[in-house]
C-alpha cells in the first residue's frame, strides 16, 4: 500500500543512513521499525502482573493516593512524628 507521512527532517536523515549502512531501502527501514514499536505495545499487555509482599503494618494510611506521586513525595518528606 502506498502512503503518504510526514517525518522530521532529521529523522528521515537518520534513516536513509541507516538504509544506505545495512543496504535496505528506506521503506524497509520505516516498516522494520514500526514492526518493532508494535511488537512492544503488543508485549505490554501480556505482561505477569507483579505482587509486592508487605512485611507488618496496617496497610495504607487514610488518605494515601499511590497514584498521587506528588502526593506520596510530599506525605514521605514530612517529619516523621516521635510516639
Amino acid at each position: 500500500m502506498r502512503t503518504t507521512i510526514r517525518i522530521e527532517d532529521q529523522l528521515l536523515v537518520e534513516a536513509k543512513r541507516l538504509a544506505v549502512r545495512t543496504g535496505t531501502t528506506l521503506t524497509a527501514v520505516v516498516e522494520d521499525a514500526l514492526r518493532e514499536v508494535l511488537a512492544r505495545q503488543g508485549d505490554a499487555g501480556r505482561r505477569t502482573p507483579v505482587r509486592i509482599t508487605t512485611a507488618g503494618g496496617q496497610g495504607l494510611l487514610p488518605g494515601v493516593d499511590l497514584d498521587d506521586s506528588a502526593a506520596l513525595l510530599e506525605l514521605m518528606e514530612r517529619p516523621h512524628d516521635s510516639d
